[in-house]
C-alpha cells in the first residue's frame, strides 16, 4: 500500500513518519497542497491525507476517482472546505477527525476569554509604549462575576464551560442535542437568542454548517448586553465580521477574541511580514485594541497534532482497505 501525505508540516513529520513505520505502510509525505497543479503527484498511491484550506474545483473530484482514489481524508475536524456532493458523485469518501484534543482548543478558548475581559491587548500597547499609568479605561470585570453563555456543547464547548465554571461563573448554553451530563454543571436555554440576552461573555464551540452561516450578525448582537464579549475558536463563517465590527463600534461588545475569520484562506498560516493585507475587514481586525486574532492556532499542542495525523492516516487505511470509515462524513 502506498499512500500520500500532502500539505506536510515540518511539525507533522516526525509523527507521519512513526505512523507508517509502526503500521508498515510505504507513505510519501510532501508540504505540496493538492490542486491541479500538483495532481499528478496522485498518480500511482492508493489513498490520500491532506490539510488545507482551500478546496478543490469540482472536476478535480472526479479526476481522482480516475486515478483510482477512493476517499479524500482530511487531518482537521473542519471539512467544509470540500465539496460532498462532487466527492460523493465521483465516488469519493470524505473523512475527517472529529475528535483529536479538545482540551487544546478549551484552554485556548478560555485563555483568549481571559486575555480580552483583562484588555491585554490594550496594556500590551501601553507597555510598549513605555506607558506604565494605570489607565481607567483598563479597568476589568471578573469572570466570576459573568454568565457565561457556551453556544455549541460538544467535547469543546462542555470542557470550556467546566474551567470557566471552576472560575465561579454562572454557564448557560445552548445546542441542539442537549448533553445530560452537562447539565450538572450548566443551565441550558431554549435558543442562541436566549443565551445571548443573558450573557456576559459568549464563546462559540459549533462546526460550521449551511443553518448557521453569519449566525451571529447584526440582529443576534443587538440582543446582547451592552459591554459583552465574544470568543470564537470554531468556524470563522458563524461570524458575520463586518457586523461584529458594527457591534464593537456601538459598545455592544467591549471585545472580541477570534481564532478565525471567515475569509481568512489567503493569510492564515503565511507570513505578511512587510506586505499589505488588501481585506480591509481583516486589517481592522488584526489591527484593533479590542480585537484579539489569533491565526487559527487553538488546536495547536504535540498532542492534537499528533492524533491529528494519526486520525488522518487511519482513515485512508480503513476506507482504502474496507472501503468505509467511521469518520465518513459523506
Amino acid at each position: 500500500m502506498k499512500l500520500l501525505m500532502m500539505g506536510a508540516r515540518e511539525d507533522e513529520r516526525i509523527f507521519a513518519e512513526k505512523w507508517a513505520k509502526e503500521n508498515k505502510i510505504d507513505l510519501e509525505i510532501t508540504n505540496d497542497f493538492l490542486s491541479p497543479d500538483t495532481l499528478h503527484l496522485v498518480e500511482g498511491k492508493d489513498g490520500i491525507a491532506l490539510q488545507q484550506t482551500m478546496g478543490l474545483p469540482k472536476e478535480m473530484y472526479q479526476q481522482l476517482a480516475d486515478l483510482g482514489i477512493k476517499q479524500i481524508a482530511t487531518r482537521s475536524a473542519g471539512y467544509d472546505m470540500y465539496d460532498l456532493e462532487a466527492a460523493t458523485e465521483a465516488g469519493l469518501i470524505v473523512t475527517n477527525v472529529p475528535e483529536y484534543s479538545p482540551n487544546a482548543i478549551a484552554e485556548f478558548a478560555v485563555t483568549s476569554a481571559l486575555a480580552t475581559v483583562r484588555q491585554l491587548n490594550k496594556i500590551q500597547a501601553n507597555m510598549a509604549k513605555q506607558d506604565f499609568r494605570w489607565a481607567k479605561d483598563m479597568i476589568s470585570r471578573e469572570i466570576r462575576s459573568m454568565t457565561v453563555g457556551i453556544i455549541g456543547t460538544g467535547r469543546i464547548g462542555r470542557i470550556t464551560a467546566q474551567i470557566l465554571k471552576g472560575f465561579g461563573a454562572e454557564i448557560i448554553a445552548y445546542d441542539l442535542y442537549q448533553n445530560d451530563d452537562a447539565k450538572e454543571f450548566l443551565t441550558y436555554k431554549d435558543s442562541v437568542e436566549e443565551v445571548v440576552k443573558e450573557a456576559d461573555l459568549i464563546s462559540i464551540h459549533m462546526p460550521a454548517t449551511k443553518d448557521n452561516y453569519h449566525l451571529f450578525n447584526d440582529d443576534l448582537f443587538n440582543l446582547m448586553k451592552d459591554g459583552s464579549f465574544l470568543v470564537n475558536t470554531a468556524r470563522g463563517m458563524i461570524v458575520d465580521t463586518a457586523a461584529l465590527l458594527r457591534a464593537l463600534d456601538s459598545g455592544k461588545l467591549a471585545g472580541a477574541a477570534l481564532d478565525t475569520y471567515e475569509n481568512e484562506m489567503p493569510y492564515v498560516t503565511k507570513d505578511f511580514t512587510d506586505k499589505e493585507i488588501e481585506d480591509e475587514i481583516f486589517k481592522e481586525l488584526v489591527n484593533r485594541e479590542d480585537v484579539i486574532f489569533t491565526p487559527h492556532i487553538a488546536f495547536y499542542t504535540d498532542t492534537a497534532v499528533e492524533n491529528l495525523v494519526a486520525g488522518g492516516l487511519n482513515a485512508v487505511y480503513d476506507v482504502v482497505t474496507t472501503d468505509d470509515s467511521q469518520n465518513r462524513v459523506n
